[in-house]
């Protein structure tokens, strides 16, 4: 494990750029960047545009290590490159940005008011092919709907059974169990899931260390004392579906919580811009972003 990207992600000032939509979010994340259905044929030609779009984000300017402590990839992002380097390779070498990749394959159906992680066929391999491709951690993410303290309970040990087995291949997990921003029952679920996490990470060994990602909470600051876990390098905040304002006004009165924005991040940037269009935009996107992070 790489203790400078370690200490970076424990103690840097910046958020983590999540640019890990995959096989099934793809598309849509194509048509928001301006790049309809009618452009690619097959999966491989998707992924080639994708990888298109990734490239330019992570080559301007705008995409700075001042701002941004890591990003997180997809699996098909990982084994392509970027300028003759692996993209992991790209970020750290030439831009001091930690790479992770996902690698959760998807959500079961709802039961217990929650959604379970996909088994992940493969595991074992993919988390090699991670170290050989210099990642540094991983992320997987499940979803609450409810205030079900079984299928939290659920949630939580299936996360940290696979934490476990990420952190003994050699690579830093970010669990991530989102609560679904327009759930009813939002608080309350993250009053059960916080008690959750404090069990499961109380349990771990001394030398263990991981990563939360996690809605922005109804409370502000309710989780100070899970970053404050000797076992949790850092807490990163998804946006959920909130806009970039929204999600930035949000995080802001959270001290210690960083972004993790996905679509948020990526707001208004499109294909056809001239790349002083893209940058101007992207910059203004990291730049309140970053602001946001910081507090």
């Amino acid at each position: 494990m790489n203790q400078t990207q370690m200490e970076r992600i424990r103690t840097g000032k910046g958020f983590i750029a999540a640019l890990d939509q995959s096989g099934g979010s793809t598309p849509k994340a194509l048509q928001f960047y301006g790049i309809g259905s009618e452009r690619y044929s097959g999966d491989e030609e998707m992924f080639a545009l994708v990888h298109e779009m990734r490239t330019r984000i992570i080559k301007s300017p705008a995409f700075d290590a001042a701002y941004i402590l890591g990003a997180i990839l997809f699996e098909n992002t990982m084994d392509r490159k970027i300028d003759g380097l692996y993209t992991a390779d790209y970020l750290w070498e030439k831009r001091g940005i930690v790479p992770f990749l996902k690698v959760d394959k998807g959500l079961a159906e709802t039961s217990n008011g929650v959604q379970l992680l996909k088994p992940i066929p493969g595991f074992d391999d993919l988390l090699r092919r991670a170290v050989e491709r210099h990642i540094f951690g991983t992320k997987m993410r499940s979803v609450i709907h409810e205030a079900n303290e079984e299928g939290i309970g659920q949630v939580v040990e299936q996360q940290f059974a696979l934490g476990q087995q990420i952190w003994s291949a050699g690579l830093v997990p970010i669990i991530e169990p989102e609560v679904d921003i327009n759930s009813p029952e939002k608080q309350e679920a993250e009053r059960i899931l916080k008690r959750e996490i404090q069990k499961q990470l109380s349990a771990l060994a001394p030398d263990v260390t991981v990563m939360l990602k996690l809605s922005i909470p109804t409370e502000d600051n309710f989780y100070r004392d899970l970053i404050a876990d000797p076992h949790v390098a850092r807490i990163v905040a998804l946006s959920g579906g909130y806009s970039r304002e929204e999600a930035n006004e949000l995080l802001a009165r959270n001290h210690g919580l960083i972004a993790s924005f996905s679509r948020a991040l990526a707001e208004g940037l499109s294909d056809p811009q001239t790349d002083e269009q893209f940058n101007d935009t992207l910059t203004r996107s990291i730049q309140s972003i970053y602001q946001a992070s910081i507090t």
